[in-house]
């Protein structure tokens, strides 16, 4: 089994090399492509299933032991993850094909895209499954470099002067990053995260709390948490839908993973609940409230992916089983749910012909099936029961009223507080994109010329203005990628007890972490 782990890095990179090779053979390019994102998938799963049974699976590259050489940890948050952005990949690789074929390529140039592409995959996986901080770091700049070519395909003005913001940014995280590692080195002697969880909690408070701010810093970039998230509206939006989609479902979600390790298994012992939800509740909020003042659809979603960042903040502010469990399980409703929208959001555009409601109406006669295709994961998004949203906020709020109760953690006002803007912001999602869809497909053409709202006026449009292109139909692997990303929402939904109960167990060894610990020394740390 242990020989699986490996593969879900090395399958992508194997893969990305040949599709570069095979740059003028578009068919052969996109079936290896298919192939090696799904054999990820299968590996994931099986892993998957392997880790719940015994807690977790470690390899020690080259052979050798922690921590001198590369370890690779799998347990159940890793694998869970690993499975979530395997199935996610996939399907926007399948609706990717669907419109590069249909544009004759022009947004996803194959011979650049499919390699990078899967580039980006194993960048993922490797941060998921690093068993030190330099080796997460590695799996960061991974996808990091292969998000600076995605950003830009095409090469338009408006594609470059945000990528040139994305790399700044992410210049300036990875800097952080690295000055965090090193100092965490200089202090401990080591980056092995398990050896660190050890090694950190002999080090005085005052030190811990700097080295731990350090590394939050350099992870709040990357997950986009407020004041940090300045970046992500300008910068997700200028992309090509399928690019935008996988952005917005699992980069920011990578620098989440990285916060809850940090948070359950390094700095285990250094409490910053109290932050974390302050931070939680601003992120939510003010993530929120841009929305409402979006006209543009990718604008509006990239906000919402601000705002909802702040659940997870929650969660983790929380520290408790149920409110990690409920953070895992969101985390796994958010990447897909995120990540349908988005994909929606690309056959909008194909059927409408912008992104702005200042320009779209009546889209529920041309299209009735995009119209139930944005509106199930709006829904969602805004925590309507029975869906999976409504079910990860429920036990986000559940847990912070068992935290507050118990007189432990934060301050039972505090909990309270952002209970109340978890509620308020949900509320206000909903109402946000609700909006969106009565304005661009429930009102008729002919209002759209002279129509005069509160609702409209009160909007922003995207600093470049209203793009407006010509309507076209939206090709089969488009429409079929999406409906089974919008699908798999609702496969969230009716399996919720056996995934909430998964959440739970993966909750219960992110709490210990001794379990980390003796998965990677089962000899003891010596």
């Amino acid at each position: 089994m242990t020989a699986l782990v490996p593969l879900v890095v090395l399958l992508p990179l194997l893969g990305a090399a040949a599709t570069l090779v095979l740059g003028r053979n578009r068919r052969v390019q996109l079936w290896l492509s298919v192939a090696v994102l799904a054999a990820v998938a299968v590996i994931a799963s099986v892993l998957l299933f392997a880790v719940d049974a015994t807690r977790g699976i470690v390899v020690y590259i080259g052979d050798w032991d922690a921590p001198f050489g590369i370890t690779l940890v799998v347990d159940r948050l890793s694998a869970i993850l690993l499975v979530i952005s395997a199935i996610m990949l996939l399907g926007v690789l399948v609706y990717s094909v669907g419109q590069g074929v249909a544009d004759r390529h022009r947004e996803t140039p194959v011979s650049i895209f499919y390699p990078t592409y899967l580039i980006l995959a194993a960048g993922i996986c490797n941060a998921f499954i690093a068993g030190d901080l330099f080796n997460l770091y590695v799996g960061f700049e991974i996808l990091l470099a292969a998000s600076y070519v995605l950003l830009t395909l095409g090469g338009t003005g408006e594609r470059i002067r945000a990528g040139v913001t994305y790399i700044v940014v992410s210049l300036v995280s990875s800097l952080f990053f690295l000055s965090a590692i090193a100092l965490i080195y200089g202090a401990t002697g080591t980056a092995n995260i398990a050896q660190l969880s050890v090694r950190i909690a002999e080090l005085p408070q005052d030190i811990q709390l700097l080295l731990h701010l350090a590394l939050i810093t350099a992870f709040g970039i990357k997950a986009a948490v407020f004041p940090l998230s300045f970046w992500l509206p300008d910068s997700y939006p200028t992309a090509p839908a399928p690019v935008t989609a996988v952005f917005a479902g699992l980069l920011t979600k990578v620098g989440v993973y990285a916060l809850i390790r940090s948070e359950m298994t390094i700095f285990a012992d250094n409490d910053l609940t109290t932050m974390y939800l302050v931070l939680g509740g601003l992120t939510m909020l003010v993530g929120i409230l841009g929305a409402l003042a979006q006209a543009d659809i990718k604008r509006l979603l990239s906000f919402t992916l601000v705002s909802h960042i702040g659940y997870m903040l929650m969660g983790i502010g929380l520290a408790s089983e149920l409110g990690i469990a409920a953070t895992v399980y969101y985390v796994v409703h958010h990447i897909t749910v995120q990540t349908a929208l988005f994909l929606t959001t690309g056959l909008i555009e194909r059927v409408g012909g912008a992104t702005s409601v200042n320009r779209l109406a009546g889209l529920l006669a041309a299209s009735p099936f995009v119209a139930i295709l944005f509106f199930i994961p709006a829904l969602n998004l805004g925590g309507i029961p029975p869906f999976s949203g409504f079910i990860g906020k429920v036990g986000l709020f559940l847990g912070g009223a068992e935290v507050a109760g118990s007189g432990e953690g934060a301050a039972p006002w505090l909990i309270w507080t952002v209970i109340g803007a978890g509620a308020a912001t949900s509320l206000l999602t909903l109402y946000a994109l609700t909006r969106f869809w009565n304005l661009a497909f429930w009102r008729s053409r002919d209002e759209l010329e002279g129509y005069e709202s509160f609702l409209v006026e009160s909007m922003q449009e995207a600093p470049e203005g209203a793009t407006v292109t010509e309507t076209r139909t939206a090709p089969v692997l488009m429409l079929a990628a999406t409906v089974g990303l919008v699908a798999f929402s609702l496969l969230l939904t009716v399996l919720a007890g056996p995934l909430f109960e998964l959440s739970s167990r993966a909750a219960t060894n992110l709490l210990d972490p001794a379990v980390y610990v003796n998965l990677v020394f089962p000899g003891g740390i010596r």
